[in-house]
C-alpha cells in the first residue's frame, strides 16, 4: 500500500473511531515518535494503522477481518444473481467474474431491449427486471450443467 493510501486509511479509522486530530497526533506520537505523517515512511504508517486496529478499527477492504469491500446487495433476488453468476464463473462458463462480469453480461444482455440499464445490478429495483436477469442467469446454468437451485447437476 503506498503512503497516500496509509495515511487515508489513519483518517478513516480515526474517524470510526471517534479520534479527534490532536488525539491523532498524539497516538502518532506515542507509536511511531513524529507527530506529523508527513515525516513518516509507509513502515510508520503501518505501524500507526496496526495502533488502530488495536483500537477496534476494521478496515472494509482487509480479510483479515472477514468482511469485504462492498456490502452485498439490499435485495435477495439480487443478491441471488450474484450467487448464479459466481456458480457460472466457479464452473468457468463466463469470462470475467464478480460484479464486473455480472454488469457487463446485463448491459450486453438487456440494454438494447429495455433502452438503459443501471450502470451496476446491486441498483436496479424493477421486480421484473431483476426476474429477467434471473431467468436468463438459470438458462445459461443449466446449460452449464449446474443446477441452480445449488450446485451441479447430476
Amino acid at each position: 500500500m503506498t503512503a497516500r493510501a496509509l495515511q487515508k486509511l489513519v483518517h478513516v479509522g480515526c474517524r470510526e473511531l471517534g479520534i479527534d486530530a490532536e488525539t491523532r497526533r498524539d497516538l502518532q506520537l506515542v507509536v511511531t515518535g513524529k507527530a506529523s505523517m508527513r515525516e513518516m515512511g509507509e513502515a510508520d504508517l503501518e505501524k500507526l494503522v496496526e495502533a488502530l486496529k488495536a483500537r477496534g478499527f476494521a478496515p472494509s477492504g482487509d480479510p483479515a477481518n472477514g468482511k469485504r469491500g462492498r456490502p452485498a446487495a439490499r435485495r435477495g433476488d439480487v443478491r441471488y444473481a450474484h450467487v448464479l453468476w459466481r456458480l457460472l464463473a466457479e464452473k468457468g462458463a463466463v469470462k470475467v467474474a464478480g460484479r464486473r462480469g455480472l454488469n457487463a453480461f446485463v448491459r450486453a444482455r438487456f440494454e438494447a431491449h429495455w433502452g438503459h440499464v443501471p450502470i451496476d445490478i446491486d441498483a436496479m429495483s424493477d421486480w421484473e427486471r431483476i426476474k429477467d436477469v434471473i431467468d436468463a442467469l438459470k438458462a445459461m446454468c443449466r446449460r452449464a450443467g449446474i443446477d441452480p437451485k445449488g450446485g451441479p447437476q447430476a
